[in-house]
């Protein structure tokens, strides 16, 4: 399989939070306390569980996602960068990053965590309007924010902040003033997110009885389609839907994900794809760590991926990249014939909306905006 030859990612999830955001769907969970030394080495054996399966590889990425992974001990951190780098060869590159918080507690380990091997950093600003941090009910202000981020920059090589737009009431001048702010402390990669309700937040419950409504429609495009210029004249273009960065600092571990390659997945509720498996951890906290104490791993859910739904997922996830996919690619993983609509195609090809290219197909600028309602036009059903 072709995706051997390339270096694997590695996902790991630390799934506690210091309280739970609104508007937060991930699998993130508040407790009281937790033992430390339990996790590290429950996550350390699902770790090594993941090594046996996928031998003899490269090592291209490590990616610490949650929940709030800036709140491990920086020798868990360490911990689990040295067994990795055990398990497997690690490229001379390797990108190692970790999501944090912006808060003065988090950022006083930012020196410990570098020193533990992480290289990339990942903040979540979310905004740079107290107000809105208020509504989206974040602990930090923008100084203490801004504060951290220095301090980021000061400790990692590579760092990346997330902002979340298109906020009740929020206007397209307000926003373009903020997002020109944030392309002002030259940093090499952003993260720009349009608010969306996802089901079983405190968000949704607030829109479904009418407390809370966000921009739709012309509004939102507008917002999504000044987020795009703006960051294009700064040399930071999107490289997929909501990711922008200058030329190189793209995010390696995502990009293993959008182009459909193999990654493992350890730590409650992480998925994985390797040698045509989907796997997938349990993901209540405790229900993870009582498998791996039982099992030797976290596994729920490990299965074959027929040949269509393989392709199929790859066309889903690399028509979110500018790049489009890899038609080569894609074909391979469906034993064959690529499942594309390509009488979908020429008419989406004749609106503007997609662009066929030698051994390519991608989703153009117009396009991006529809891209939920182009997907399924153009990936074939089984």
């Amino acid at each position: 399989m072709d995706s051997d030859k390339t270096p694997l990612a590695l996902y790991v999830h630390w799934p506690f939070c210091v309280s739970k955001c609104p508007y937060c769907d991930f699998n993130s969970h508040v407790r009281d306390t937790v033992d430390q030394e339990a996790w590290r080495d429950a996550l350390l054996a699902d770790l090594a569980h993941e090594a046996r399966a996928l031998p003899g590889r490269t090592l291209g990425s490590i990616f610490f996602g949650g929940g709030t992974p800036s709140l491990m001990p920086p020798a868990t951190v360490a911990a689990i960068l040295a067994a990795a780098q055990t398990h497997w060869q690690p490229t001379a590159d390797i990108e190692i990053t970790l999501e944090a918080n912006p808060s003065s507690v988090e950022a006083a380990r930012f020196a410990d965590i570098a020193a533990a091997g992480v290289n990339r950093v990942s903040l979540g600003l979310q905004s740079l309007d107290d107000r809105a941090l208020r509504f989206l009910d974040r602990a930090h202000g923008v100084d203490e924010g801004l504060a951290a981020l220095a301090t980021a920059q000061r400790h990692f090589a590579r760092v990346s902040f997330d902002l979340i737009y298109a906020l009740p009431d929020q206007r397209l001048p307000a926003w373009e003033a903020e997002l020109t702010r944030a392309l002002s402390f030259g940093t090499e990669h952003l993260s720009l997110y349009q608010l969306t309700i996802e089901p079983g937040t405190r968000f949704a419950t607030e829109a479904a009885k009418g407390r809370l409504t966000i921009p739709d429609g012309d509004a939102a495009a507008d917002l999504f389609e000044a987020t795009r210029a703006l960051t294009d004249a700064a040399g930071l273009p999107a490289y997929e839907t909501s990711n922008h960065a200058r030329h190189g600092a793209e995010s390696r571990h995502n990009l293993t994900y959008w182009r459909y390659r193999d990654y493992a997945g350890i730590g409650p509720g992480a998925h994985g794809r390797r040698d045509g498996l989907a796997t997938q951890r349990h993901k209540k906290p405790e229900n993870w760590l009582s498998a791996v104490a039982r099992n030797g791993h976290g596994l729920q859910i490990e299965e074959p991926l027929v040949a269509h739904d393989r392709a199929s997922e790859a066309l889903v996830m690399g028509l979110r990249l500018r790049e489009g996919i890899d038609l080569t690619h894609v074909a391979t993983l469906a034993g064959g014939t690529a499942p594309i609509d390509w009488a979908a195609v020429e008419r989406l090809e004749a609106q503007g909306l997609v662009a066929r290219e030698p051994g390519r197909l991608r989703v153009t600028e117009a396009g991006t905006l529809l891209l939920d309602a182009i997907l399924p036009l153009v990936v074939k059903d089984a």
